[in-house]
């Protein structure tokens, strides 16, 4: 639906493994421009380099919702890179790429596991408190930031996942297991895997269903 920025990419390529903080909402969200101004700050205090995905709407939010704070583009430029969109699968597989920081959409929780990377889960509505869950207490491949009192993800709680999930205690296991489920989610696609037998399955039972609905004619 928009042109991706490729020359995220390329940033990438300078940038040395397991570094970047990779940062996407998707296509619908647009978050408040107090919840911007957290995960803005957030970000500079990391002192790590980032993506973040910030797509600009048709016409002006009101109250400034969707907008990164005032100065963050010139604060930040020696450390990060602000896109419109993203080519998200290239820069997920990118070996640059610590973490992505994601509203959990079902297409965007399918490429960070065949990309293995761990997630920080930030889940708005629809079916994306369902796919933290999953990504938290199933796969167990990511952490989920929790709102205050006030419904805000606050700078210091983004702080903390960021940390974590960099290189604190449960850094090591969350990373094994998502490289774990990359291996397992490509061998499912791949000829004879399980993706690849369903799919198969199911051509099948529509070429029955054809058949038998000619003879029934």
């Amino acid at each position: 639906m928009w042109k991706a920025e490729d020359t995220c990419t390329e940033w990438l390529n300078k940038e040395a493994p397991s570094s970047v903080i990779y940062v996407s909402f998707g296509s619908v969200v647009v978050l408040s421009a107090k919840q911007m101004e957290c995960i803005a700050k957030a970000l500079k205090n990391s002192n790590s380099p980032f993506i973040w995905v910030v797509k600009q709407p048709d016409l002006p939010e009101p109250d400034g919702a969707g907008q990164l704070p005032l100065g963050f583009l010139e604060e930040t430029k020696d450390q990060g890179v602000i896109v419109s969109w993203s080519p998200q699968t290239k820069v997920l597989a990118h070996p640059a790429i610590a973490c992505f920081i994601t509203h959990c959409g079902w297409n965007s929780v399918l490429e960070t596991i065949s990309a293995g990377v761990p997630v920080i889960a930030y889940p708005k509505w629809s079916d994306q408190p369902t796919n933290a869950k999953l990504i938290v207490d199933v796969f167990r491949i990511g952490l989920r930031l929790r709102a205050n009192q006030d419904g805000i993800v606050s700078n210091e709680e983004v702080e903390r996942c960021i940390r974590e999930i960099m290189d604190g205690p449960k850094s090591v296991e969350l990373k094994s297991n998502a490289r774990e489920l990359r291996i397992a989610a490509r061998e499912a696609v791949a000829g004879g895997g399980s993706s690849d037998k369903n799919i198969l399955l199911f051509v099948d039972e529509i070429i029955e269903s054809c058949v038998q609905l000619k003879h029934a004619m």
